[in-house]
């Protein structure tokens, strides 16, 4: 049977079991936190990102979220530097010119600072002559550091970001470093079957 683990990521963790970087180096990996034979993450989350991974042993479905090309929708909450406006926002919405092209357009919607979150370890850098704010910002790309790279395009730098959910899966109440195990989703042959039954 298909399994599936949602894990909330740390900040400062690889989103991989093992450490291919320099071996010098003391990154802490997947193993610090997950024992669970067979799984590998769908996709990945920047070391300095935090938040929803998805884990599986199931091939297909590793592709289905991972792949760009399935436009799975990925929303992220981003600290930014400033307070952005309507129009920076609409920009985000409308699309960005990154260096490697325009992004496709998201939804990005100004967000109260989220109650009750997890203190990030080591703690943000606070700036006092410059105000910050929090974004929630949902894509359905997957480029390399894009909610970053997004952000900074419209003048608010990325302070912090959280991925919160993948597709049909979010984060829930899971506190840093815990994971839990969550049904399979549904083959399409099957959703197709529910929705003719009467």
């Amino acid at each position: 049977m298909t399994r599936v683990l949602l894990f909330n990521k740390p900040y400062g963790v690889l989103s991989q079991f093992t450490d291919k970087g320099n071996a010098g180096s003391a990154r802490r990996t997947l193993s610090e936190y997950i024992d669970a034979p067979g799984v590998y993450a769908a996709g990945r989350l920047d070391q300095d990102s935090e938040g929803l991974l998805i884990l599986t042993d199931d091939g297909q479905l590793q592709h289905r979220i991972a792949n760009p090309a399935n436009k799975m929708p990925k929303t992220y909450w981003a600290q930014v530097e400033g307070i952005p406006d309507e129009t920076a926002l609409q920009r985000l919405r409308d699309g960005v010119d990154l260096s490697d092209g325009p992004t496709a357009p998201a939804d990005a919607r100004a967000l109260p600072g989220p109650d009750n979150l997890w203190p990030r370890d080591p703690p943000i850098r606070y700036r006092k002559s410059v105000a910050d704010s929090w974004i929630e910002l949902t894509i359905t790309e997957g480029r390399n550091r894009q909610v970053r790279r997004m952000t900074a395009a419209v003048g608010h730098p990325t302070l912090r970001l959280i991925r919160v959910r993948i597709g049909e899966w979010d984060l829930g109440c899971l506190q840093p470093g815990e994971w839990r195990d969550v049904p399979p989703p549904q083959k399409p042959s099957q959703r197709s079957r529910g929705r003719l039954r009467h």
